[in-house]
């Protein structure tokens, strides 16, 4: 599977012979630079469109709105510890200022044999002609990629300066002069948009013309069946382009990526002398108001890491300077007499209190401009990323089209337990969900026994599930569940008696047995149509929607056969779109010991209750994650499943 990166994050790399994809819609200059293990960069050391390859790295001849850059990490020097990919933006050219005036690049790093093994997306640029984009490194014997992103607003004379080359100024006038304009194209390629999921990189030819959402008739080939793939980039710790059909081009810039750059946000009302400026939802980069959002709730994000990061390291600053302080006055003899010694450790303490105050001030001032920001964002928000008790829902439409993201929760860190985060991942799911269902490390599960715990994670289930089905356009996502021995019933209840559930839930070992290889079949099915770039030959009955699957109370009825197609549907499906939705308890499962470990990687791991397990990939904060919690009494979850049902019965589907 493709893992999106963001910034910080990094990912192996399995493979020794790669190619590193760039879309931009704009020309760009690719260059690489190699350091040893302290840093050093040599002048030899450098590629770029003059002097295109050094051992085992090159990169393309002229600036393009696609650089490329051949890897082969065999070939790369011993001494060579970190490969720095580079990408500015040419001189001279009609193209934009600055990466801050267009669309955000896309990379993409592909294997050798065409699968991506990792892609990263580069936000949050504004002012930067030349950046970093990624770093290949070793560590212990094996190459890593990282996705860094950083970006100079001196141009490349400033980045190459950074990197340590020496006359770096002329250098960069050398590579500038040396790049070569490329041939215009006789047909460019398009950025096409699958009609039933907008939200991920679409593989898709130059003609004919992309499919719009459904307005009647047959419903379009899901994302997963036309080649296209996505990831969640969730952004916390804890996708695949099969090859383009018949001959056409790969395209991995985001559907709503476009050449020119995107309209700016809204300006927000200017504020008081010396006060921050009142906040606008929306005020971000974005095509539209809902990928402005998202990208102000990444913001967010971010801003909230860093400030408490700040603060963390400003005490602990501040109580390391007290124990030296302390040491020191007590190794003194001078203050051993009188009040001296009395006086310079209240002075210490003093100080430190101090510098406390001093942080938490400064985290206090981020904190209100925060809270000032998401009160004004929550409201705006649409329900994909509404929380249930939006007012939003009481409005709710089912859509004709699929959402950039999904909420699937709440973070939050200790320093400000009100302020709460969306926590949104990005559609199509990349990854399946673990909906943990046993105590784990979370204080607030000690609380509950375990009856009261599953019930609640099967709870949690169907709140997610009900969630993707309102978001997605009708009849373009089909829900399966397994329930061995019916004990999810009251849970199951809603889907079931809306009757947006594909058959009632699978029980005892044959149901079982048939569900998941009917699953099986449909991800084997469609992978060799995908990769035999025919399409059209699969079965006419085959269910072109994104599947998902709820599995309820494993291992519990589930024999090693299930086993086995459980991990393949969470290692295979989400490239073919079928989605796999764990409730289990890894204690229950600990007897298949390091058989199941694969499985519980491959899927993200939320809980019912409060659990702090993420992490974001800034500073590698512990945040506890929220579960979406409907208000007591409220109808919305039986509401929405309504409105779904009635959609799907208008459309026919």
């Amino acid at each position: 599977m493709t893992a999106e990166l963001v910034r910080g994050q990094n990912h192996p790399l399995p493979e020794s012979r790669l190619e590193i994809r760039v879309s931009a819609g704009h020309p760009l200059l690719a260059c690489v630079t190699c350091s040893d293990d302290q840093g050093c960069v040599r002048g030899e050391e450098l590629a770029h469109p003059g002097a295109p390859a050094v051992p085992g790295v090159e990169v393309s001849r002229a600036t393009t709105d696609a650089p490329r850059f051949s890897v082969d990490l065999d070939a790369v020097p011993t001494a060579v510890h970190q490969v720095h990919l580079l990408l500015a933006l040419p001189d001279g050219t009609a193209g934009p200022a600055h990466f801050g005036a267009t669309a955000a690049p896309f990379l993409a790093v592909i294997g050798q044999d065409g699968d991506e093994l990792a892609s990263f997306t580069i936000t949050g640029l504004e002012a930067e002609t030349a950046l970093v984009a990624v770093e290949l490194y070793r560590r212990q014997g094996a190459w890593k990629v990282r996705a860094v992103g950083q970006g100079y607003a001196g141009g490349l004379a400033q980045l190459l300066g950074d990197q340590g080359l020496p006359q770096a100024r002329e250098r960069a006038a050398e590579i500038q002069a040396a790049a070569v304009a490329p041939a215009p194209r006789t047909e460019p390629a398009e950025l096409r948009t699958s009609g039933a999921h907008d939200g991920g990189y679409t593989l898709q030819p130059p003609a004919p013309p992309a499919p719009q959402p459904p307005s009647g008739g047959e419903p379009t080939i899901p994302q997963g069946l036309s080649g296209a793939s996505a990831s969640s980039g969730s952004g916390v710790s804890d996708t695949q382009h099969p090859s383009a059909g018949a001959g056409g081009p790969i395209d991995y810039a985001h559907p709503r990526r476009r050449s020119a750059p995107p309209p700016p946000p809204p300006a927000a009302p200017t504020g008081e002398p010396g006060q921050p400026a009142h906040p606008v939802a929306g005020d971000a980069t974005g095509w539209s108001m809902e990928e402005r959002l998202y990208n102000q709730i990444w913001g967010m994000f971010e801003d909230f890491a860093r400030s408490v990061a700040a603060y963390r390291s400003a005490v602990e600053f501040a109580e390391s300077r007290l124990d030296q302080e302390l040491d020191q006055a007590l190794s003194d003899p001078r203050s051993r007499i009188g009040g001296a010694g009395d006086a310079a450790r209240a002075a210490a303490r003093a100080k430190c209190e101090e510098l406390t105050a001093q942080a938490r001030q400064a985290l206090d001032r981020d904190l209100a401009q925060l809270t000032a920001e998401s009160d004004v964002v929550e409201p705006a928000l649409p329900p994909a990323y509404a929380r249930w008790d939006n007012p939003v829902w009481h409005a709710y439409r089912v859509p004709m089209e699929t959402p950039m993201a999904l909420r699937l929760g709440d973070l939050q860190l200790p320093e400000s337990p009100e302020m709460r985060i969306p926590f949104l991942v990005r559609l199509p799911l990349e990854r399946g969900l673990w909906i943990d269902s046993g105590r784990g490390g979370a204080e607030a599960a000690l609380m509950l026994d375990e009856a009261q715990l599953k019930r609640l994670a099967m709870d949690c289930a169907v709140a997610h599930a009900t969630r993707l089905l309102a978001v997605y356009p009708p009849g373009e996502f089909t829900v399966h569940a397994i329930d061995p021995a019916g004990t999810a019933a009251a849970s199951l209840a809603p889907l079931v008696e809306s009757g947006v559930l594909a058959n009632p839930p699978a029980a005892g070992a044959q149901g079982v047995s048939e569900t998941l290889a009917k699953l099986t079949q449909r991800v084997d099915l469609v992978t060799m149509a995908v990769r035999g770039g025919a399409p059209d030959a699969l079965p006419p009955d085959l269910d072109t929607a994104e599947q998902l699957l709820i599995v309820h109370d494993f291992p519990h009825g589930f024999d090693d056969r299930a086993v086995t197609q459980l991990r393949y549907l969470a290692d295979e499906g989400p490239a073919v779109g079928v989605h796999l939705m764990m409730v289990a308890d890894r204690e229950d499962a600990s007897a298949y010991g390091p058989v199941l470990d694969p499985l519980w990687r491959a899927l993200l791991r939320i809980t019912p209750v409060p659990d702090d397990h993420l992490a974001d990939p800034w500073v590698r904060h512990a945040w506890t994650y929220q579960p979406p919690t409907i208000p007591p009494g409220s109808a919305v979850l039986r509401q929405v499943l309504d409105q779904v049902t009635a959609a799907r019965r208008t459309w026919g589907r």
